[in-house]
């Protein structure tokens, strides 16, 4: 079938608008047609170290309708409202221990489908597919029913589409990771997409304190309105400091989504003894570890994926708690249509938005 995309052909060259040729789904795939997808970082990071003249569709936060599924599946139906998310096997020690993200096979299933392989083509010419199980910066996607989330048809999908990746990262490190409680005091660095989750999560489940910490007055000003109870200019020099007064000898947890050996540096610093940072974001610095403040103080680091979640439950979840009031998405959501995508990337790049989301008419 022909469907739209948009294509990136290397490097920071601008995606292009390209009609390509999809193949009919395999007895154990389900063919979505895309409402919307939320652009995250990963998009532009992969955009940019994608090798020069390789074409590649992006897109890892879709949501969509069901429009075909195959003779072997299960439990989708045609006509479902779906959330997508990252692809896992379903059959490692990891996916057998309820923690898909782990999955022995994540860098296969998810780093795109290559050459013959593909089931995208421009002309003759393989177009790389399948990245995180999908590549939804398509009108129509192939997935599998290890990375969709059958929904309600009530829930906007627009709103909804970035729960399948940046929202169940924040949210999830907060109430499986860290889980603090109401004694706790949360510093989140970098509250862009996944930082503000995390604080809309943490104001869910009922954390004592509440810091966000960013270079944004704006971003600032949403997360107070979010949950938090303290904002602090990532760039004044006692950031930390600030956080370690704040009573209880600093944080007892801390999250940091910017992958910057600078920002991460601050929050070990900004923990108390034997506090727990969580990072979720990948950055190009070596960690920023002084073994001797980990081993005095009792700290601990620790990494995380896709919030240590099984996305199957968890975002049922998170559709809840957007229903109840306790995660309004859609204020950090602007919409861009599909020939709009790259304003999208620019002002999430720039910080102009938090969370751009492309639609599909």
């Amino acid at each position: 079938m022909k469907i739209t995309a948009a294509v990136s052909r290397g490097g920071d060259a601008p995606l292009a608008i390209e009609t390509l040729a999809l193949r009919a789904p395999t007895a154990d795939e389900v063919l979505v047609r895309v409402v919307a997808s939320g652009i995250c970082h990963t998009d532009s990071t992969t955009r940019e170290a994608f090798p020069p003249g390789l074409p590649i569709v992006l897109g890892h936060e879709g949501a969509g309708i069901v429009e075909a599924v195959g003779s072997r599946v299960t439990g989708v139906s045609v006509g479902d409202h779906v959330l997508m998310t990252y692809q896992s096997c379903g059959e490692c020690a990891e996916c057998s221990c309820d923690l898909p993200g782990y999955c022995a096979h994540w860098a296969t299933l998810n780093a795109g489908r290559f050459g013959p392989d593909s089931p995208l083509r421009a002309g003759e010419e393989p177009v790389t597919g399948g990245f995180f199980g999908q590549s939804s910066f398509a009108s129509h996607v192939l997935a599998t029913t290890r990375n969709i989330v059958v929904i309600d048809p009530d829930v906007d999908l627009v709103s909804a589409a970035p729960f399948g990746c940046a929202v169940q990262t924040g949210a999830g490190a907060v109430t499986h990771v860290l889980a603090p409680d109401a004694s706790s005091v949360l510093a989140i660095f970098g509250v862009g997409g996944v930082g503000m989750s995390a604080v809309m999560a943490a104001r869910t489940i009922g954390v004592g304190t509440v810091v966000a910490v960013d270079l944004s007055p704006e971003r600032l000003e949403l997360a107070s309105e979010l949950g938090a109870d303290v904002v602090i200019d990532g760039g004044d020099t006692d950031a930390a400091a600030q956080i370690t007064a704040l009573g209880n000898g600093g944080a007892t947890h801390a999250l940091d989504t910017t992958g910057a050996a600078p920002v991460i540096a601050t929050a070990i610093d900004s923990l108390t003894a034997r506090g727990v940072l969580a990072l979720v974001g990948l950055g190009p610095s070596p960690l920023p570890v002084e073994v001797a403040k980990l081993i005095g103080r009792g700290k601990t680091i620790r990494g995380s994926i896709e919030g240590d979640v099984n996305p199957h439950t968890y975002l049922p979840q998170l559709v809840q708690w957007h229903r109840d009031g306790k995660l309004p998405i859609e204020r950090l959501i602007r919409a861009y249509p599909l020939d709009r995508v790259n304003d999208a990337i620019a002002d999430a790049a720039s910080g102009a938005v938090v969370k751009p989301v492309i639609t599909f008419s």
